[in-house]
């Protein structure tokens, strides 16, 4: 009779044993399977689909930190097509101005002002000159804040006649501003400055 209560005592402590077992088995598995969904709904916020030309093209999203030195070579590159891409049309120059304005702080107005009080605009309209810019390339610091930039850029006078070379070099700092549709990278270009507007070349036209 003792042996079998004693048999008994030891089932009930195997039942016991293999109870708490799955207990801790089942509660290891709840918290892989939450952990893992979590993971998968993060993987699949990061997933951006972006309608284009009727066509959906997968983008993936980031931190702000690491795409800083693209969006800020982008932002300079924005702002100097804007600025100098002109044609004799004084609703194209004045479109274009107020979008790179919209990228820049007062020192790119005082630049602007001054162009325009010398006649740059009315002899780019009287004239017919095209200007374009090409740029060669942007260098970014941004181990200080606000970034520092240079800018190296070529500009073509387009007349009658002649095509014009000119290199061109500027510099400024980037600060953060909030994103909009008029800044979608959320810099503001300020203490803005033009280095080098020099002549290289003349060709004449065909």
């Amino acid at each position: 009779m003792f042996q079998q209560l004693k048999n008994i005592d030891r089932a009930f402590r195997h039942v016991k044993t293999f109870s708490l077992l799955f207990l801790v088995v089942c509660a290891a598995v709840c918290c892989f399977s939450v952990y893992k969904s979590y993971e998968l709904a993060k993987q699949t916020q990061q997933h951006i689909y972006i309608l284009a030309n009727g066509k959906a093209m997968e983008a993936f999203s980031a931190d702000r930190k690491d795409n800083i030195p693209v969006e800020a070579k982008d932002h300079v590159k924005m702002f100097h097509d804007y600025f100098f891409t002109l044609d004799p049309d004084d609703k194209v120059i004045n479109t274009n101005i107020t979008k790179a304005l919209y990228l820049a702080d007062a020192s790119v107005k005082t630049e602007y002002r001054n162009l325009k009080e010398s006649g740059y605009y009315s002899n780019i309209i009287s004239g017919n000159i095209s200007q374009q810019i090409s740029i060669d390339s942007i260098a970014i610091n941004t181990n200080q804040y606000p970034y520092y930039f240079r800018c190296y850029a070529e500009e073509k006078l387009i007349r009658a006649t002649t095509i014009v070379t000119r290199s061109l070099v500027t510099e400024g700092f980037l600060r953060n501003v909030s994103r909009s549709d008029n800044n979608p990278h959320g810099f503001l270009i300020e203490k803005w400055n033009t280095i080098e507007n020099k002549d290289v070349k003349t060709e004449v036209r065909p």
